[in-house]
């Protein structure tokens, strides 16, 4: 069993930057493609960011291309996403999640093996 811890979020203003971290408790955790999904109130779970195991590839919703950017750190099991030019529609619940399983569409939720608890992040205009 692989536990997900995230922190970091908060209220922040429009415009302004917030930095997530998931840190997960396995010695694998470089065999697993890593992921934030979000959900803000009313909505469905979203997609948001995904990386490879390796780090070699990243994966963005259209809506946050050229302001999130995510990260990862094998030595430290640990995953970032970096958010840059925040806006009140990125309000929302944002959650890690770990799979194993390559090849399925990072957006499909169901093939994600783990999840963490969720960190809200809220935006104020």
């Amino acid at each position: 069993q692989v536990q997900l811890v995230e922190s970091g979020g908060g209220l922040v203003q429009a415009g302004g930057s917030l930095r997530l971290s998931c840190a997960a408790s396995t010695r694998t955790f470089s065999a697993y493609d890593m992921a934030w999904f979000r959900q803000a109130p009313g909505k469905e779970r979203e997609f948001v960011s995904g990386i490879r195991w390796s780090g070699s590839s990243t994966y963005y919703v259209d809506s946050v291309k050229g302001r999130f950017t995510i990260s990862r750190d094998n030595a430290k099991n640990t995953v970032y996403p970096q958010m840059n030019s925040l806006k009140p529609e990125d309000t929302a619940v944002y959650s890690c999640a770990a799979r194993d399983s390559y090849g399925s569409p990072w957006s499909s939720s169901e093939k994600y093996k783990y999840w963490g608890q969720g960190s809200q992040v809220t935006v104020s205009s």
